[in-house]
């Protein structure tokens, strides 16, 4: 079975067919599946309630993650997932005094299926599907498989800096991200290897152009203007320009044996986007080695994945 972050499945044929009647949710205890349905209330005792169509279903606290019933993982952790889709196996039926039958459901037995048939397997290198789930000033979190969150740094998300992770991403962004580290079944990402190299981003800029850009800083010595998330140009110093401006720049020099791109400020003007999906030139699955500089450029930039 392949694994993927919460919210891939609830719109699938399979995972629909299997929660029409009760006899069909039987058949998927029966049979083991991961299924996926809304959670739409936590209780006071943090018990997550799911909308299974024909029936409720019930996520006691201690099954509603990993680390919970250890006490290395935080409530939040439930209560965060209220009206989003959630992940589980079906581990029993109850009837109440009135008749009304409730699916007993672990969050927790299919985080542990995905992380021993899954995560465990992983290997640094590999390139793998996630969900962004929250934002830090640090980082952004996303979702590897069946809720199991990881980090992906904010100096790992690109090549050309950014001030916080919302410059790049929004909560429910689907990406693909590396595998940089793992120290058990724990992992950490990285993105900025898949964005292309220094020359794969300028060969798709020619001198004499006028480009769009986002001004990154403001130095003493020039400006720096994002022109792909993997490559910024340099510009001279202009009055009254900020980072975090959209700017349109020309296109002096492009300037591979320096990995330098020289640009002139035309204008500069405060306007907020919404982050754009990533635009990948990787497209494998595992990659060893991604070297960034240029072949001619005496400073060598590269990332070994080991």
């Amino acid at each position: 079975m392949k694994f993927y972050p919460e919210g891939h499945l609830i719109d699938k044929a399979e995972n629909k067919a299997s929660m029409q009647t009760p006899a069909a949710l039987s058949d998927a205890m029966r049979d083991g599946k991961i299924l996926e349905a809304r959670s739409i209330i936590c209780d006071n005792e943090h018990n997550l309630i799911v909308d299974l169509k024909c029936m409720r279903g019930i996520i006691p606290r201690e099954e509603g993650a990993l680390g919970i019933r250890e006490g290395t993982v935080r409530d939040i952790a439930i209560i965060s997932r209220v009206n989003k889709p959630v992940c589980f196996i079906i581990t029993d039926f109850i009837r109440d005094a009135f008749g009304r039958i409730t699916a007993v459901l672990s969050r927790r037995k299919a985080q542990e299926r995905c992380m021993a048939e899954y995560i465990a397997g992983l290997t640094c290198g590999d390139v793998i599907p996630v969900r962004i789930t929250h934002l830090e000033p640090f980082g952004a979190f996303a979702d590897i498989g069946c809720g199991i969150v990881s980090l992906l740094p904010i100096d790992a998300i690109s090549v050309s800096r950014i001030d916080h992770p919302k410059e790049r991403f929004t909560v429910g962004m689907d990406i693909r991200a590396v595998v940089r580290m793992k120290d058990e079944n724990r992992i950490t990402l990285s993105h900025r290897e898949l964005l292309g190299t220094w020359t794969e981003n300028a060969e798709r800029f020619r001198v004499g152009e006028t480009v769009a850009g986002i001004v990154r800083s403001v130095e003493s010595y020039g400006i720096f203007v994002e022109l792909t998330p993997n490559l910024a140009g340099l510009a001279e110093l202009k009055e009254n320009v900020h980072a975090g401006q959209q700017a349109s720049v020309f296109i002096k020099s492009i300037l591979p044996n320096r990995m330098k791109v020289k640009l002139v400020l035309v204008e500069c003007f405060d306007y907020t986007y919404k982050p754009e999906p990533p635009v990948y030139f990787f497209q494998g699955d595992h990659i060893d080695k991604f070297t960034y500089s240029p072949p001619e450029c005496a400073k060598h930039i590269e990332t070994v994945f080991a």
